[in-house]
């Protein structure tokens, strides 16, 4: 009879993720042979049972959030993420089920009541808390994430942000605000590398002022708004705003006009993620379009292993409206 080996035990005495050692076992790519060869033969020293392999079929998925999210704001954009993926769990007669959760919860205890096959990480997830995640041996993917050793699928954020920023330079702007929840998080550290390159390109060199993630307060729009209130105060304020998403694009719309500034005529701004509220604003809001239906079928092929990628990167594109261009008269 084989040991209860679990990944752990093998990727703790190999010296490697966990990540690693599931790859390595399923024979994915994204390790070199050496790695490979030496994990297995740890596995097969330890006992471990590779028939686990064969018959741990995906009946179950659990979609993971983080607590830290406003979930009234986040889920404009995570939605259509969420069906798109339950609907093609449903084809394949997966159920998947749903939990927000942040540090000190009690994690192992939370995912014992979902059962989960598979986990999908979406958003903003600390290192340590993916950490603990790991420790449950269960299959992990991220989505608007990345961590080592883990699948991921993202939509072009660095492309994104230098794609908004250029494009508020193309309309003559030169003080060009980044305007931020956290730069934590992923994603828009990507976003912020992409402003940055696009500045430099064009040998705009502006003060740290006009670069602002919200303090740490409990509630996100109150940040934002402090920031835009910091911002709007200076000497020379900005004349155009990227944000990091459409709903901190919205709210910034909202302050500029309630203190004076036109949209765009004073102040372009510009957001991203394209959710369906962009083009109820007034003016209509410019972002950066991402394609949520092909984020999700993405990510489920991750899940499902149908794809031999293991750091999927989608394309994203500009939209133009009118909070960033001046029309004719």
């Amino acid at each position: 009879m084989k040991k209860n080996i679990r990944i752990k035990d093998i990727a703790d005495e190999s010296g490697v993720s966990i990540g690693a050692v599931s790859r390595a076992l399923k024979g994915q790519p994204g390790l070199s042979d050496d790695t490979r060869q030496r994990v297995l033969a740890i596995a097969r020293a330890k006992g471990y049972d590779f028939t686990r392999l064969r018959t741990n079929k995906i009946k179950r998925i659990l979609f993971l959030l983080h607590r830290q999210h406003d979930l009234s704001k986040a889920l404009p954009f995570y939605s259509p993420l969420i069906l798109e993926i339950e609907n093609n769990c449903r084809k394949q007669g997966i159920a998947m089920s749903f939990l927000a959760i942040q540090p000190g919860d009690p994690i192992q205890e939370q995912l014992q009541v979902h059962n989960p096959d598979a986990l999908i990480c979406a958003g903003f997830f600390e290192p340590e808390l993916i950490s603990t995640l790991q420790q449950a041996n269960i299959p992990i993917t991220l989505v608007d994430l990345w961590f080592p050793d883990l699948p991921s699928v993202n939509p072009d954020n660095y492309e994104g942000g230098y794609l908004a920023t250029r494009h508020l330079i193309e309309q003559g702007r030169t003080r060009i605000a980044f305007l931020a929840s956290t730069t934590a998080h992923y994603s828009i550290r990507q976003r912020e590398k992409g402003y940055r390159k696009a500045l430099y390109e064009a040998q705009i060199l502006l003060p740290p002022e006009y670069e602002l993630a919200s303090p740490p307060l409990l509630d996100i729009e109150q940040s934002l708004i402090a920031n835009l209130n910091e911002l709007l105060a200076l000497p020379h304020p900005p004349d155009a705003i990227f944000a990091y998403n459409d709903v901190a694009a919205m709210v910034a719309v909202r302050v500029c006009q309630q203190k004076g500034f036109r949209v765009p005529e004073d102040i372009a701004i510009v957001g991203f993620d394209n959710i369906d509220y962009a083009v109820l604003t007034t003016p209509p809001l410019s972002t950066i379009a991402v394609d949520k239906q092909q984020l999700a079928r993405k990510t489920f092929e991750l899940v499902m292993q149908e794809s031999d990628e293991s750091a999927v990167l989608l394309p994203v594109e500009l939209v133009v409206r009118g909070s960033s261009v001046v029309r004719p008269e």
